[in-house]
């Protein structure tokens, strides 16, 4: 008789996890997923055509609130817990909800979830999501392309739309953006690379991605998503640490199996975090890892005209998931409006409009700011009509993508660019000091 399984998702990890484990395993039957973090990502269903030989139907993909129903309706053996970001008290909530409703809780770890790879690979991933791997991603591949190692970069998952389409994506230009429709949080992944030339893939199957990388790579850099650990097995894996949330490299999930498998943990942001915060986040990872080479950086935050921030009445607009399931309460635009002497910060609340005041009011703790949302093209308008409302001089965009370019909007935007300055230790000495390592070099 087939196991029948459950998978919490937030349509990345979850799907992942089927196709490499589940898939073509006639021991398990995957009845349903479950969706939660990401608005409008429930309500679909994983296609059949993706889903192997075993299944001749879609898979159904439900609102995580109705998971206790759907273990009794379907006599459920099994509940996968396959999305990141959660503090360890909140999974082991949701573990007490599923054992209570009949069904044994599970989490995969890396021999059943990560793929091999035949060339290098160099996973970058964090201990929260809005640590800072993007910048970290980016130097890296600056620091490879100089020593002419053609990279390519994988990015974590992020298939909010037609999930056919986006079984294996390529990105090498703006127009793949506006091909493959992305959302606001897929250009603010892709975008930075596609500018200084370097191709991405994402999507939905990463046995295929992976086989795509690898035929035009020498070295592939995995871009974690959230604070899960890669698809791929790395082969060297570095882990960002963030002080202004000191603690959490112990207490959430899978951060803390991050930090634990890490050969470097890079701790940033100490220009702007507490001296003891740098120091307790350092004492933490140590304790699980004391053969990690642990070293400090800046995230050094600039923008084009300064003098265009001075006495302006702002309007910050923020990454998005750094701000919502990520806990923070500013980013780099708020830290830009004061640094550079922005006369008043405008509250973007009473301005928000549909599914950008649901989030406030789901996120109470994001105060002043305005999380960049837009997982639908709905969202992405309700976006701009918020900032478009709102009374001020100009908007600072703390979110790596050009908002002025994909907005319609109706006052400046000043973008805020953020870079990692290692303090102690570079990373192009890591990058030498393995690449010296590896065998036959």
């Amino acid at each position: 008789m087939k196991t029948k399984v459950i998978i919490m998702g937030a349509a990345g990890r979850d799907f992942h996890n089927f196709n490499v484990f589940f898939r073509d395993n006639s021991d398990y039957e995957v009845v349903a997923f479950t969706a939660a973090q990401i608005p409008g990502i429930s309500g679909r269903s994983y296609p059949k055509q993706l889903a192997g030989q075993l299944y001749s139907k879609d898979i159904p993909i439900y609102p995580e609130n109705k998971l206790s129903q759907i273990i009794k309706e379907n006599s459920i053996d099994q509940v996968i817990l396959a999305y990141s970001d959660l503090s360890h008290e909140t999974v082991m909530q949701k573990a007490s909800l599923v054992l209570a409703a009949g069904a044994d809780f599970r989490l995969m770890g890396t021999k059943s979830t990560m793929l091999p790879s035949k060339k290098p690979v160099i996973s970058v991933c964090a201990v929260r999501t809005g640590s800072g791997k993007s910048p970290t991603s980016q130097k890296l591949v600056d620091i490879l392309k100089e020593k002419d190692i053609k990279v390519v970069v994988v990015r974590h998952p992020m298939p909010y739309g037609d999930l056919l389409k986006q079984e294996c994506q390529r990105f090498a230009s703006m127009e793949d953006c506006v091909k493959n429709e992305c959302t606001i949080e897929e250009r603010e992944e892709y975008e930075p690379y596609i500018c200084c030339g370097t191709v991405v893939y994402s999507g939905v199957d990463f046995a295929k991605i992976l086989e795509a990388a690898q035929g035009e790579a020498d070295i592939i850099i995995w871009d974690g998503g959230n604070n899960d650990i890669p698809f791929f097995k790395p082969d060297l894996h570095i882990v960002i640490a963030d002080p202004h949330r000191p603690g959490h490299e112990l207490t959430y999930y899978p951060g803390e199996v991050n930090v634990r498998l890490a050969d470097v943990v890079i701790v940033n942001k100490v220009d702007s975090a507490r001296k003891e915060d740098v120091e307790t986040v350092i004492r933490n990872v140590r304790s699980i890892n004391n053969n990690a080479r642990i070293i400090k950086a800046n995230s050094a935050i600039s923008v084009k005209d300064p003098d265009a921030i001075k006495q302006k009445r702002v309007i910050v607009v923020e990454d998005g998931p750094t701000l919502t399931h990520g806990g923070m309460s500013y980013g780099a635009g708020i830290i830009a409006a004061k640094k550079f002497g922005a006369k008043e910060i405008i509250d973007p609340r009473p301005y928000a409009v549909g599914s950008i005041h649901t989030v406030f009011q789901d996120f109470p703790h994001i105060g002043a700011v305005l999380p960049a949302m837009g997982y639908s093209s709905d969202q992405i308008k309700e976006l701009e009509d918020t900032i478009n409302a709102a009374d001020c001089d100009i908007v600072i965009a703390g979110t790596p993508i050009d908002l002025g370019r994909l907005l319609k909007l109706n006052k400046p935007v000043i973008r805020v660019r953020y870079t990692i300055e290692e303090v102690d230790g570079t990373l192009d000495e890591i990058i030498d000091e393995w690449l010296r390592s590896r065998p036959g070099k």
